[in-house]
């Protein structure tokens, strides 16, 4: 199929991420929605892609705002799907030239997002699929694997690598995850919209928008 079809069958497919719009962001949690819906949450290093891939699931250019400088992203950004199901940006980490006091506040606040917030259904982990499993990124998934968080990892950018090479790291990363409860692994890219249909009916299913 070409790539033309692909994405005009894309296009096609009902998207239920479509009504997401901007609500609020947050510095720290003083300032949050009220714990009491779905939510899905957006984590990665800052030039993993993170703002490209939730414009593509969402089927919009300009939802979240994307960059040539990496760590725009400096707060919780909260995009409202309806009253009950939203999804979440979190700042970007590894790479933002940003102060060591923004970083250790960013940890706070992400440590205390990710260990209290009620309403999380799932987290979406966005990885360069030229770099993966960076030691944030590992510590991450512990993390979730200990609270019983379900993760989706996007290997992002898969249009940077050939097929070979794509295919490769997908195979190690899923044999690195393997014995993780609750993992998926899958290529992404939000120029080529691999993956695209897969990864948001992993969110829709976490956000039971469907039933």
């Amino acid at each position: 199929m070409s790539g033309q079809a692909n994405n005009k069958n894309i296009s096609n497919k009902r998207n239920l991420l479509a009504p997401a719009q901007f609500l609020l962001s947050s510095p720290d949690m003083a300032h949050v929605p009220a714990d009491n819906a779905f939510e899905v949450v957006f984590a990665g290093r800052s030039n993993a892609g993170k703002s490209s891939a939730l414009n593509a699931l969402c089927g919009q250019k300009s939802l979240a705002r994307t960059s040539k400088t990496p760590g725009r992203t400096q707060q919780l950004v909260f995009f409202a799907l309806d009253d009950t199901h939203r999804l979440v940006d979190l700042p970007g980490y590894g790479y933002a030239k940003v102060s060591a006091n923004m970083q250790r506040r960013w940890q706070h606040t992400l440590d205390e997002f990710l260990t209290t917030r009620k309403s999380l259904k799932g987290l979406v982990l966005m990885m360069d699929s030229r770099h993966p499993m960076r030691e944030f990124d590992v510590q991450l998934l512990e993390w979730c694997a200990h609270q019983g968080m379900p993760v989706l990892v996007l290997l992002t950018k898969a249009d940077k690598l050939k097929n070979g090479p794509a295919k490769n790291t997908l195979l190690q990363v899923k044999k690195d995850l393997s014995e993780l409860p609750d993992v998926t692994v899958q290529l992404f890219s939000a120029l080529k919209m691999t993956g695209l249909i897969e990864a948001r009916r992993h969110i829709v299913r976490w956000l039971e928008l469907s039933k």
